[in-house]
């Protein structure tokens, strides 16, 4: 017999509505009290019953005078089914109260963990109580290739680099400052681009569109480039500015959450001024559209707190 065959001949054994035969003989005390309450003749509840043992070569009840009552092995296949019965009214109640269960695959660019992610997985979470989630911190560029390759679900990424044929949901804009420590910087107040370019700056990781940014920002018409250092991790960005290692291109809310950094905006002229982040839910509609939607609405109605 092959493993295919195999399977078929479990499947066969017994289905829900045989179960809900047994337990209704058991509830109600016998075959014509289980008659009566579910509408099907003696006949045909004796008939199924005596099919089942038949099929699984065992016996489920014990008959006598008296009434019927579960044998032993009949008893260990209630006990053993209800696990089963649980599961299935718990699935159909999820999926008829539109509750959503499993893993959710979601890509997030790190400044979002600092901001937005917190509130909008609560949000979920006590919508969904059965989403599991598997949180992948990365780089805009590397989740809108993942979201292409199937190995996410969600992306909350930048914008710009958002794949074609994603269904995409702008969030608020996400505004930069320069930071500083004040002990191991003096600049001018307002700071201008030559001033900020003289420094050694700390920003996002060099393959992304922020860095980019700074170093079109401060490099025109100049003959040596700006110092510009990449780091993935904002932890770090704020650790090295706030030890003088040099400033920062750091994201206002994020330097708000870390008051202990000890860090301080620097005053900048209007050209030296950083445009600010635009990010955006983003899925594949034709793989991911029902959580998609979900993950979507908690990212919006969290971003407007």
């Amino acid at each position: 017999m092959t493993g295919r065959q195999v399977g078929r001949t479990v499947r066969a054994m017994f289905g829900f509505r045989d179960i809900e035969i047994i337990r209704a003989v058991l509830r109600h005390g016998g075959f014509r009290a289980a008659s009566d309450a579910t509408g099907l003749a003696q006949s045909a509840i004796s008939r199924r019953v005596r099919h089942l043992e038949d099929r699984m070569k065992i016996t489920i009840f014990e008959r006598d005078g008296r009434g019927v009552r579960l044998t032993a092995t009949g008893r260990r296949l209630i006990d053993e089914t209800e696990v089963l019965i649980a599961q299935r009214d718990r699935i159909l109640g999820e999926l008829t109260q539109g509750m959503m269960a499993g893993v959710v695959r979601l890509g997030v660019a790190e400044t979002m963990t600092h901001t937005l992610l917190p509130r909008m997985l609560t949000d979920l979470r006590n919508r969904h109580p059965q989403l599991r989630f598997e949180i992948s911190v990365d780089t805009s560029e590397q989740m809108g290739q993942l979201l292409c390759d199937d190995g996410l679900d969600v992306a909350i990424m930048m914008r710009d680099q958002a794949p074609r044929g994603v269904n995409l949901t702008p969030l608020p804009p996400v505004t930069l400052g320069w930071y500083g420590a004040p002990a191991h910087f003096a600049l001018p107040r307002p700071a201008d681009i030559d001033d900020l370019a003289a420094l050694p700056i700390v920003s996002f990781p060099k393959t992304t569109l922020p860095h980019r940014r700074v170093v079109e920002l401060l490099s025109p018409g100049r003959r040596q480039a700006a110092a510009v250092h990449g780091s993935a991790s904002l932890a770090t960005v704020l650790h090295l500015v706030g030890q003088g290692f040099g400033i920062g291109t750091i994201p206002h809310d994020i330097v708000a959450a870390w008051p202990h950094a000890g860090l301080e905006e620097i005053e900048v002229t209007p050209e030296a001024r950083l445009p600010d982040l635009e990010f955006a839910i983003c899925y594949m509609p034709e793989r991911n559209e029902e959580i998609g939607r979900e993950v979507t609405r908690a990212a919006v109605g969290s971003g407007t707190e």
